[in-house]
């Protein structure tokens, strides 16, 4: 048990052990304890819209300009951060990208951009708005 503020101390009921860790809520706090609560939460899967041949040459492009090595995989859950892409780096990802698609993105849609997918996904968005 552990004293806080001199008088009051925080205990817990009984052991906690963590089954599923998808969630953790917390309870209000009764009686000066804190209690802990884990909620199943249901999984939301992630997928890509943006057409495969735009993935495929969104990681070109990307590889392209940050000079990557040939062994090294891009693919479309790739960030660019984690790719080594500064905020000048995905710059010229964009200008690239505007330039080989014949687009124009606008800076809002530029700064979200994070990865692969979110490029390709914009791109397919802006052709098809085009057409």
């Amino acid at each position: 048990m552990a004293s806080i503020a001199g008088s009051s101390a925080l205990s817990f009921a009984r052991p906690v052990k963590a089954i599923n860790t998808n969630s953790v809520a917390f309870s209000p706090v009764r009686k000066g304890n804190t209690f802990l609560r884990l909620q199943p939460v249901p999984m939301r899967s992630v997928s890509c819209a943006a057409k495969k041949d735009t993935v495929d040459k969104v990681c070109e492009i990307v590889k392209k300009q940050l000079a990557l090595p040939d062994h090294t995989e891009v693919c479309g859950e790739s960030k660019f951060s984690e790719l080594g892409a500064d905020s000048l780096d995905t710059v010229e990802i964009v200008m690239g990208l505007e330039e080989h698609f014949d687009i124009s993105v606008e800076e809002s849609s530029a700064q979200t951009i994070a990865t692969v997918e979110d490029a390709a996904d914009l791109i397919d968005k802006l052709v098809a708005g085009k057409a």
